[in-house]
């Protein structure tokens, strides 16, 4: 209890001072596609993809902004190093030609946290996490997941870092109905497949905790060694997600974690606009 201006609680806004937080009114009567991301190419947005690796350089690619890896050290503790190798599975990469594709401009950065079987630990990739939270990347991508329960704790606080900070998770659900993080963490935009063959469209799911549907289904993705392959995964669909993401911000990046999911939601293809 207090009794009197000096003795605020933590976190309390003075009388006089809601001209310090004023926002600007940017929000139209109705969020269209086209005021989300019309005409946006991702310029200006710093994308990180944590997987395999990114192949920098390959046709569907592009350069890679910097690439770092997660490795265990002599002691088994994450450590964070300059990535040599690129990707040493191919997954890292079809993430990241998807975001391209959808947000040419943007700025691709690699925290490699998984083996050349497509395989990590938890403790690496909540490390890769951390660091890419800490470098300020806008959007990232993790088409990836742990069902390890001991790292639960760590991982909501990283997820709920990022959300503070200004930084979106955009993390793939699944791919067989187990329960796994960090897709299930509300402050994580949280993606599932559709078979739709249009890039741009996605679907807004009623029924979470998945909450988004994004094109996963049989598509070409880029893959190691300059090549494609046909494949179909929510991995895939995260990185569409990801992609638009990188649009929205580029367009309009004062937008939150919280204003970005509400902009994703208005401009989903299921989403109905009721007069008011």
């Amino acid at each position: 209890m207090t009794t009197g201006a000096e003795l605020l609680p933590s976190y309390s806004l003075a009388a006089g001072r809601e001209d310090e937080i004023a926002l600007p009114a940017s929000w139209p009567s109705e969020v269209t596609p086209e005021w989300a991301w019309g005409g946006a190419t991702g310029e200006g947005v710093r994308v990180c993809v944590l997987d395999s690796g990114v192949e920098s350089g390959h046709p569907l690619v592009g350069e890679v902004e910097r690439s770092i890896a997660v490795v265990a050290d002599d002691e088994g503790f994450a450590e964070v190093v300059e990535d040599t190798e690129g990707d040493v599975f191919g997954h890292g990469t079809a993430c990241s030609g998807i975001i391209r594709s959808i947000a040419p401009e943007c700025t691709l950065g690699s925290a490699r946290v998984l083996g050349p079987a497509n395989q990590g630990r938890a403790g690496l990739m909540a490390a890769g996490l951390q660091w890419a939270i800490s470098e300020g990347y806008q959007v990232i991508n993790m088409s990836l997941s742990t069902t390890n329960r001991e790292l639960l704790e760590l991982l909501h606080e990283l997820t709920d870092e990022a959300y503070f900070r200004r930084t979106s998770i955009v993390a793939s659900a699944n791919n067989v109905a187990e329960e796994s993080y960090p897709w299930r963490f509300s402050s994580v935009i949280s993606v599932g497949s559709h078979e739709d063959e249009d890039p741009m469209r996605f679907y807004v799911n009623p029924s979470p905790p998945v909450e988004f549907y994004a094109r996963g289904i049989e598509i070409e993705v880029a893959w190691r060694g300059g090549g494609q392959i046909r494949s179909s995964g929510n991995s895939f669909a995260t990185a569409h997600l990801s992609g638009v993401c990188a649009l929205i911000l580029s367009k309009h990046p004062e937008l939150t974690p919280f204003e970005l999911k509400s902009a994703l939601r208005l401009t989903a293809a299921n989403t109905v606009m009721e007069a008011v």
